[in-house]
C-alpha cells in the first residue's frame, strides 16, 4: 500500500486593524507609515503614542491606561533588548485578568500581527 505526503500552503488572514508592516533600530511601520516615536497599538482599531520614550522612563501610568482598551493581552516591546517591567506597573491590568508578555521590540512587532491576524484582542505598546 502506497503512502501519500501532502502539504498545504497556510497564509494568515489579514487583520482588519491596524498592523506593523515594519521595523528597525528607531523606527517602526505602521500600516505602511514610519513612526519613530513610542506607541500604543490595538488589534480593534486604536493606536496612539506612547508617553514614553525609553525604559527608564516608565511608570504603572503608563500601563494602567491600557486596562480599558478593552484587550485579553499586551504585547510589551522593550525596545532593542529584552527588559522586564517592575511587577506593580503591571498590577492593573493583572487585576482586570489582562495577560502581559514581555519581548523586545522586533518580536513584539510579529507577535502582534500573528495574533491580530487571529483575531485576538491584543495591545502593542512599543518601545521604539
Amino acid at each position: 500500500m502506497g503512502c501519500y505526503l501532502s502539504t498545504m500552503k497556510l497564509q494568515a488572514d489579514p487583520a482588519q486593524g491596524p498592523s506593523l508592516t515594519g521595523y528597525g533600530p528607531g523606527w517602526i511601520v505602521i500600516n505602511g507609515q514610519k513612526v519613530m516615536h513610542s506607541m500604543l497599538l490595538s488589534s480593534m482599531g486604536h493606536h496612539q503614542a506612547w508617553g514614553c520614550e525609553d525604559f527608564a522612563q516608565l511608570s504603572a501610568p503608563q500601563f494602567d491606561l491600557l486596562a480599558d482598551w478593552g484587550a485579553e493581552l499586551v504585547l510589551f516591546g522593550s525596545g532593542d533588548r529584552l527588559r522586564f517591567p517592575q511587577a506593580q506597573w503591571l498590577a492593573n491590568l493583572y487585576a482586570r485578568r489582562i495577560g502581559v508578555e514581555t519581548m523586545d521590540t522586533p518580536a513584539a512587532c510579529r507577535t502582534f500581527n500573528f495574533l491580530a491576524a487571529e483575531g485576538r484582542k491584543v495591545i502593542a505598546a512599543l518601545l521604539v
